[in-house]
């Protein structure tokens, strides 16, 4: 009797056992976004947590280039406002001469010469008028150059001090004294905030999964499937990549956990 029920005990009641080894959120590898040479690497941060800064590359001329760069824009900026002083004062003499000229072109008594000098003043005032506003726009233009370099050199240097913020350095990739190219790993880190379970479930494993339980180590959890992949796996055929994010992984990294869905 006891053998017969056995036979008949539903097999959809024995839940299929995964083992999944806890991952970190993101495996992360820093790659060089300039060339340059390495003056900094700190080994001795690798296998730990670090807020700061793990590789320096070379940046003096960078910082050469900067601090002339943004002198040259001061300086830029102050011939500005002159050239703009002197422009509204050449604004007053151009009108005061255009006032004459026309007066003194309608006043019959007034002779040729005077006529032709009032005139050729006007022209004068109104040609060093345009001529200062022309290098205003000039020097106008030299400013947005420069900010732009500026702004590149500011992003270059940005790019030349590797720091992180609160990841995992698993491991360095250069010395001090190496020469890197745009392109060069530089170091591997990881996201350790959260932690990560990856399973290959079969097809008929995912009807209704998302309703489940999910148990760990044989204890029911509050863990929810995160992330399926629509298309079977390449390695292992037939079978569908899924993810579980662990919130609080604390120390249970590489740790092996007995995984089901009931």
């Amino acid at each position: 009797m006891k053998y017969l029920f056995l036979l008949l005990t539903p097999l959809f009641l024995f839940a299929k056992v995964h083992y999944a080894k806890v991952e970190p959120y993101e495996n992360i590898t820093l790659k060089a976004a300039v060339s340059a040479q390495v003056t900094k690497s700190s080994i001795k941060l690798e296998g730990s947590t670090v807020n700061g800064t793990i590789i320096k590359l070379d940046d003096k001329l960078d910082q050469t280039k900067l601090t002339s760069s943004n002198a040259s824009l001061k300086l830029i900026q102050s011939m500005i406002q002159t050239n703009q002083n002197i422009l509204a004062a050449l604004k007053q003499s151009m009108n005061k001469q255009k006032s004459y000229h026309l007066r003194i072109a309608d006043i019959g008594s007034a002779s040729k010469t005077q006529k032709d000098n009032a005139f050729y003043a006007y022209t004068n005032a109104k040609t060093q008028y345009f001529s200062t506003k022309e290098k205003i726009d000039s020097l106008r233009q030299q400013r947005l150059d420069l900010k732009y370099e500026v702004a590149r050199l500011k992003d270059s240097l940005s790019k030349k001090s590797i720091k992180l913020n609160n990841m995992f350095l698993y491991k360095l990739l250069v010395n001090k004294g190496d020469f890197v190219n745009m392109g060069t790993s530089l170091a591997e880190v990881k996201d350790l905030s959260k932690g990560k379970l990856v399973l290959f479930l079969e097809s008929s494993e995912l009807e209704n999964i998302k309703s489940k339980t999910i148990y760990v180590n044989n204890k029911a959890s509050k863990l929810k499937i995160s992330k399926i992949w629509e298309v079977a796996d390449e390695k292992f055929i037939s079978s569908y990549r899924t993810e579980i994010i662990l919130n609080d992984p604390k120390n249970m990294f590489s740790e092996l956990l007995r995984i089901e869905f009931k």
